[in-house]
């Protein structure tokens, strides 16, 4: 019996398959071409008419010359995408979009009737004979001194049309196909709609509880256990997504607070065994209080992140740029000593404000310079410019180190990423440099862009609003 009823439901199944694709195949089809055709008619009829009460009225008043609306409506036929005539009553062709007529020319529509149209709006054929294949065509009367004129005929392509109404019709067959494949349900036991997909959900929610989220589960039902099995993936989902954004803040935050770090242990060893002579400690502890504050600020701006739950919040000010420039250059001074690496400012001003978050603009310089100093070759030359350009102040870190890969140039800005040249250079890194800065300049409304030549150097470009301090001094 279960044989002899299954085989039933599975001919039934086919019977409603079969009838299906023959209803979309004739009634559908004929419905969709018919619908397509008219809505193509009733837009060209409206640039039809368009057309005939301005350009062509325009022409018959004298105040426009052939030519002109020869211009006009070749420039139109593209953008419709079909073939633009002016004809007079007796059938004679006076424009042409598809082409420039002679001014000599003869050529006319034998048998013209512009009532062809009858109670519609558009005719579809080969329009008395002037076209090899049908075409869809409506009529448009241009009336001057209380007299027809002339007539605006458009003509589309009837394969353009049936081409868009079988791409209307596609959706109709996938339909119906998602359908005919929804309707297996009936050929399925009940266990099988119940059991077999909450079987799964639970399947995925103890891979879940073991840890495993890289465990992969798609509902493939619309119902209540669909319903839970989506909400199980998306909890699973947010847990990853949670411990991988985890994951990247330790990154970060371990990355932003090495550099500072670093700098601070260098100047107190050189203190500590005698490189930096005792006469300048003073300078050097004023760098290290710097880095200190740096850390300071780095730590309550990651406390805030963390309580507002993400983001990169700024605390906008107006500061002298430049000085956060040579700030920033003379915390690597011992780094360049050491490399014979030196650093060339060359600013536009004494003085330059700006409106940025101070602290986060001091982290982009230090770890752009960073990276220039790290990936440059001793007794390089690193230079550090701005350029003024209306309301925008750019700056440029340029080194003459080993070059970034073209290939490489579109990924560098990417959390984690770094290319092969780089790898053998700073095997320390992590790859978030340059992500950080991305979002620190993103989160301002400005952009960065990188220039580099493998072998010659790489230039980092960067863009901050000038303050409004600064209009008024122009001013």
């Amino acid at each position: 019996m279960k044989r002899s009823l299954y085989l039933k439901f599975l001919i039934a199944y086919v019977l409603f398959a079969v009838f299906g694709f023959i209803a979309v195949g004739t009634v559908i089809s004929n419905m969709t071409l018919e619908h397509i055709t008219r809505q193509r008619a009733d837009n060209l009829n409206s640039a039809a008419n368009q057309i005939a009460n301005t350009y062509a009225l325009d022409m018959y008043n004298s105040e426009t010359t052939i030519s002109t609306v020869q211009e006009q409506l070749t420039t139109l036929s593209r953008y419709t995408d079909a073939t633009i005539w002016i004809i007079n009553p007796s059938g004679r062709l006076i424009i042409d979009s598809s082409r420039v007529l002679k001014e000599d020319s003869d050529e006319s529509v034998k048998g013209f009737d512009p009532t062809v149209t009858g109670a519609g709006n558009y005719v579809v054929g080969n329009f008395f004979g002037s076209f090899q294949e049908e075409e869809l065509s409506v009529i448009a009367p241009i009336s001057a001194n209380y007299k027809v004129q002339a007539y605006v005929v458009i003509h589309a392509p009837m394969s353009a049309v049936r081409q868009e109404a079988n791409e209307t019709l596609n959706i109709s067959y996938i339909l119906l196909i998602i359908l005919l494949l929804l309707s297996c349900i009936i050929l399925i036991f009940f266990t099988e709609l119940v059991y077999i997909p909450l079987k799964k959900v639970t399947t995925a929610t103890e891979q879940y509880a073991a840890g495993n989220m890289d465990y992969k589960f798609t509902p493939d039902s619309d119902d209540e256990i669909g319903y839970l099995g989506a909400a199980v993936s998306y909890m699973a989902g947010e847990i990853a997504r949670s411990e991988d954004d985890q994951r990247k803040f330790i990154a970060n935050v371990s990355h932003d607070f090495r550099s500072p770090l670093t700098s601070i242990k260098g100047y107190l060893q050189a203190m500590q065994d005698g490189t930096i002579p005792p006469d300048m400690y003073e300078h050097y502890l004023g760098v290290v209080i710097n880095e200190t504050e740096r850390l300071t600020k780095l730590t309550n701006g990651l406390l805030t992140l963390n309580n507002l739950g993400g983001g990169v919040m700024l605390e906008k000010s107006d500061f002298n740029l430049n000085k956060i420039i040579r700030d920033t250059a003379a915390s690597f001074e011992g780094t360049c000593r050491a490399k014979k690496v030196a650093i060339e400012l060359v600013l536009t001003d004494d003085e330059m404000i700006v409106n940025a978050d101070m602290g986060k603009i001091q982290q982009v310089l230090y770890n752009l310079i960073d990276n220039a100093i790290k990936f440059s070759h001793n007794d390089a030359i690193i230079k550090v410019e701005t350029t003024e350009k209306k309301n925008k102040l750019f700056v440029s870190v340029k080194d003459s180190g080993i070059g970034i890969p073209k290939e490489d140039q579109k990924l560098i800005f990417d959390r984690f990423y770094k290319s092969d040249l780089s790898r053998g250079k700073d095997k320390k890194g992590t790859g978030l440099g340059l992500s950080i800065v991305k979002e620190i300049i993103k989160a301002h409304g400005e952009n960065i862009n990188v220039i580099s030549t493998v072998g010659v150097g790489t230039e980092f470009v960067f863009s901050l609003p000038k303050a409004k301090i600064m209009d008024e001094k122009g001013d």
